[in-house]
């Protein structure tokens, strides 16, 4: 393997040390709390630096990897990073800058667009959603050539017996390494009599409001299946009002929000924003579907409300995730939060629906000086802060 220069970064940033060179990392959003890489990444190097003969001209595709440690460790050869996160994406090209290298160094293809070619070497984190990991496999058998060689990683805890079953079922029989630092990988061969099937997604629901909706979502979309309850809390108590002009689905995973939103604000401009390109096609599809040619929307993949001008929005609605792959916490709500009152108009208003123990009210009152409880059930409870 080449050896990429080694830097004298500076000492605050976290280094991530490996056989071709150490690297300065930060994670999108930016935590000092938490690393941007773990074992599994140091594995999956380990096993291309030692058993993987490659040259500069090896053509290599890293899937999910979460803030570009392994597309950045990897990035002399010819490498295509790709998953289904946008903050993922602008990681990698952050800490390509963080080195001194080209954003541009690394090809990016999202993940319901990879390039029409075959590669030499892919290096798969295995991925929170299964449903994810599904869709990816039978995506990737027609990136495969005879000698394409396939390696996944990920922590032993996430790595089960449906894991295995998936790759052993789409791709072909694996083998899986001892545990390193409570990591592991898995070694699959390619079995060309695997071309059958293919993949079940998106899901589909009837979602039934003024009209029936058939709601599509793509493999990576929370609650694909069917209606979560905090979405129905919201749904419930929508808000509806000749003020609301500007009207902003943020998080939109499959555009639920927003279609009711629409569909009861007939005057509103709807955007649809998520950080999952699987999101904002399934946002998109759906409101195609709900409205044709006679409404239309903006679909922006971004990092929260990236990209929009302050004291732009009248109403967002919002359902924030608490995890960022396997790590739980609240930097993205925060930031959600934060962004939220920047681009709200004064007067314009946010509503929240989380569950009750993560505490949103305390952060909006914090960021807003209000926050008025609309509605509650067992579970969940939906919030309305006011830019004043």
């Amino acid at each position: 393997m080449p050896n990429s220069t080694n830097h004298q970064p500076d000492q605050s940033q976290q280094l991530m040390q490996t056989a071709n060179g150490q690297f300065q990392l930060r994670r999108v959003p930016d935590n000092p709390n938490l690393q941007a890489w773990d074992s599994a990444d140091l594995y999956l190097l380990k096993q291309v630096e030692e058993n993987c003969a490659l040259s500069l001209q090896s053509s290599i595709l890293v899937v999910n990897d979460g803030f570009g440690a392994l597309s950045l460790a990897l990035s002399d050869y010819q490498l295509t990073m790709t998953g289904d996160s946008y903050l993922a994406f602008e990681a990698m090209k952050n800490n390509l800058l963080l080195q001194g290298f080209d954003e541009n160094k690394v090809a990016f293809a999202d993940s319901l667009n990879l390039p029409e070619q075959t590669f030499d070497l892919i290096l798969i984190k295995i991925p929170k959603s299964l449903a994810l990991l599904e869709q990816q496999l039978y995506q990737l058998r027609g990136h495969l050539h005879a000698d394409t060689k396939i390696i996944a990683g990920g922590m032993t805890r996430n790595i089960h017996k449906s894991t295995l079953k998936l790759f052993e079922s789409i791709i072909g029989p694996t083998a899986t390494t001892l545990a390193w630092k409570k990591s592991r990988l898995i070694l699959v061969n390619r079995d060309p009599r695997l071309n059958n099937g293919h993949s079940p997604y998106p899901d589909e629901f009837i979602l039934e409001i003024n009209r029936e909706l058939t709601i599509q979502s793509h493999a990576n979309v929370f609650s694909r299946e069917k209606l979560d309850a905090g979405t129905r809390l919201m749904i419930e108590n929508m808000p509806a009002a000749e003020r609301y002009i500007q009207i902003t689905d943020l998080g939109c995973g499959n555009g639920i929000l927003g279609l009711v939103a629409a569909e009861l604000n007939p005057q509103a401009d709807l955007s649809f924003v998520d950080e999952s390109y699987m999101a904002v096609a399934s946002a998109r599809e759906n409101f195609a579907s709900a409205f044709g040619q006679t409404r239309t929307a903006q679909f922006k993949v971004t990092n929260c409300l990236q990209g929009f001008e302050a004291e732009s929005i009248d109403l967002i609605l919002n359902n924030p995730p608490f995890h960022q792959q396997y790590s739980v916490g609240d930097a993205i709500a925060w930031q959600m939060f934060g962004e939220s009152r920047e681009t709200l108009k004064t007067g314009g208003e946010l509503w929240v629906v989380g569950n009750r123990h993560l505490a949103y009210h305390a952060k909006l009152k914090k960021i807003f000086a209000n926050c008025e409880q609309v509605a509650s059930n067992g579970k969940f409870v939906l919030l309305k802060a006011i830019k004043t």
